[in-house]
């Protein structure tokens, strides 16, 4: 017995009545993974009937010849189901090529047939023509700008990764044509990025941009910002550095019952999805790479959806631009083909984080991470109303509330005052059970005390 069920590849037609509607089902078919239309079978998957004449037959291979483009030729065919004749109409996606009905592209999404938007339009007619940004020559360069120290130390991070040598016996344009850097005398896209004087000269939406922001939403004051630029490898070392001195330290009990200090986040981590955000982003798309760190949680976003048939969960090694993946890859910057999504879990699960979460969408594709601290949400002002704090030691707490921990020579730095100035206010802050001093005398550093949410909460009930 045949049951007829629909799917992202078989639509249910009762009849040819509906062949207009179904016309719109086969272009999506072509442009997903092709499919089947039943002619006679009910949206329920009865068996109601459609005669096969030649004349039915006929007039649905002409409207799909007359209508549809590029031209295709369907298999249509009739069939006897349960003594009932049922026309079989199958297309078969054979290549990268973009159909129309009308004019008009339409795409599969389940069992759903809807219009495509601009960008899936954009991103299909870039896949069809086989399209490679990173391959493609920026005309505005020339071999002037090729930046030597670029290249030597790139081949310095290669030799020490990947093996090589650290010195060129070929000429510098010699090599970066080599590696398809350099065409024709002018740099390639990802020749740009990686070995150009100035690369956001050429592709300033190349850009990472980094803010700390002070709350939960997106429109809280902004602690702190950076507007990365250099090649790639620079701009990616300057978020983590960004990264190390915007998140907070925690502490915990080791195995040893030793204290133990890690970030709420692990570095490496959030290093290896930035890494992801620039070499997997649609530079096609003019929008930088952004970065916000919220008080609860780190946004990675950056331009362009996954490629078709890879997400979070199948992720599959299926670069969107080879070459800039293949340098960094060569730079040391990732570590193995097809593993960063997978790595970043693990790295989040032994540092006590939940795993990453990801939305994606045509547009972009957001990676967010949730900190491991529960958030410590201190009133200042009622802090240095019960305390009596003076204004250095309430830049202190603020500081803390930042950075998770503060050392003496830094509240000298921080507030302008003298060492001795620096650690009596300190040993006040800590008799009053505000801050507590960790680790040895030379090393150690003040953070937050165990027990200063009672501090606050007494104030706060006027304790």
């Amino acid at each position: 017995m045949v049951i007829f069920k629909e799917s992202e590849t078989v639509e249910l037609k009762k009849s040819l009545s509906q062949l207009d509607n179904s016309l719109k089902t086969i272009c999506a078919f072509l442009n997903h993974k092709g499919g089947t239309i039943y002619f006679g079978v009910n949206n329920k998957g009865k068996i109601v009937g459609q005669v096969g004449t030649d004349s039915n037959l006929r007039k649905i291979s002409q409207q799909i010849s007359s209508r549809i483009r590029p031209y295709i030729a369907p298999s249509i065919e009739v069939i006897k189901v349960n003594n009932k004749e049922v026309i079989k109409v199958t297309v078969k996606r054979l290549n990268e090529n973009l159909y129309y009905l009308d004019g008009i592209p339409y795409k599969r999404s389940g069992t759903e047939t809807v219009v495509m938007s601009p960008d899936e339009v954009k991103h299909q007619i870039i896949n069809s023509l086989k399209y490679d940004w990173d391959k493609e020559v920026c005309e505005e360069t020339s071999i002037t700008d090729i930046d030597a120290k670029k290249v030597k130390y790139f081949l310095k991070l290669k030799k020490i990764n990947r093996r090589g040598p650290s010195e060129l016996k070929i000429p510098i344009k010699k090599f970066l044509s080599n590696i398809n850097a350099v065409k024709n005398n002018k740099l390639t896209n990802a020749g740009v990025l990686l070995f150009s004087k100035d690369p956001l000269k050429f592709i300033p939406y190349a850009q990472i941009r980094l803010a700390r922001i002070k709350g939960t939403k997106v429109f809280g004051d902004i602690i702190d910002r950076l507007d990365c630029n250099g090649s790639l490898l620079d701009m990616i070392n300057q978020s983590e550095g960004f990264l190390r001195r915007n998140i907070k330290l925690m502490g915990f009990r080791g195995e040893k019952f030793q204290r133990e200090d890690k970030f709420e986040y692990p570095l490496k981590a959030l290093r290896e999805a930035i890494i992801n955000a620039v070499i997997h982003r649609d530079y096609t798309k003019k929008a930088d790479v952004r970065v916000f760190i919220f008080d609860d949680r780190i946004e990675i976003i950056n331009p362009g959806s996954f490629p078709e048939g890879v997400s979070p969960r199948k992720p599959i090694h299926k670069p969107i631009n080879h070459l800039l993946s293949n340098y960094l890859y060569e730079a040391g910057f990732i570590e193995k083909y097809g593993s960063g999504i997978i790595l970043i879990k693990e790295l989040c699960k032994e540092n006590g984080n939940e795993k990453p979460l990801y939305e994606i969408n045509d547009l972009e594709t957001k990676v967010i991470f949730k900190s491991a601290l529960k958030i410590l949400s201190i009133d200042i002002d009622a802090v240095m109303s019960k305390n009596n704090l003076n204004e250095r030691q309430k830049k202190a707490v603020e500081y803390v509330l930042k950075q998770g921990r503060i050392t003496t020579k830094e509240y000298v730095k921080l507030t302008k005052t003298s060492l001795i100035t620096a650690k009596r206010d300190l040993l006040d802050l800590k008799s009053k059970k505000i801050l507590v001093f960790r680790g040895s005398p030379k090393t150690g550093y003040y953070t937050f005390n165990d027990t200063v949410n009672d501090t606050v909460n007494d104030t706060v009930n006027g304790g």
